[in-house]
């Protein structure tokens, strides 16, 4: 059972990235997901959240409108589309289910020129 994040790198500022989330061993579907980001020498924060189904989202403020949280859930996948990136936005990015208390092992955003 375990939730594996993929699709993080280096990318400029104004550049794109889209995360992934893949579960395996479980379904996750009948669930809400979240995504979180822990920056260097600072408390992980949450950034998005999905309902289960994919209707109901919610973002932090320093996000909005500019990150996309979606789900597949045929394929068991959680994504975070992030557009416009700057420096600030550079952590380690975690997907979180929060029911079962499950967190993948984190993809490294880097926002540099």
């Amino acid at each position: 059972v375990q939730l594996v994040e993929s699709g993080g790198g280096l990318v400029q500022p104004g550049g794109s990235l889209r995360l992934s989330c893949t579960a395996s061993g479980f379904t996750l579907s009948r669930y809400p997901m979240r995504w979180y980001r822990q920056a260097p020498g600072k408390e992980r924060d949450l950034v998005a959240i999905i309902g289960s189904a994919g209707y109901a989202k919610d973002y932090a403020n320093s996000v909005k409108g500019r990150f996309t949280i979606s789900r597949d859930n045929a394929k068991n996948t959680v994504y975070l589309e992030m557009n416009s990136l700057v420096p600030e936005d550079t952590a380690v990015y975690y997907c979180n289910l929060p029911q079962l208390n499950y967190w993948g092992q984190g993809t490294q955003v880097t926002v540099s020129s």
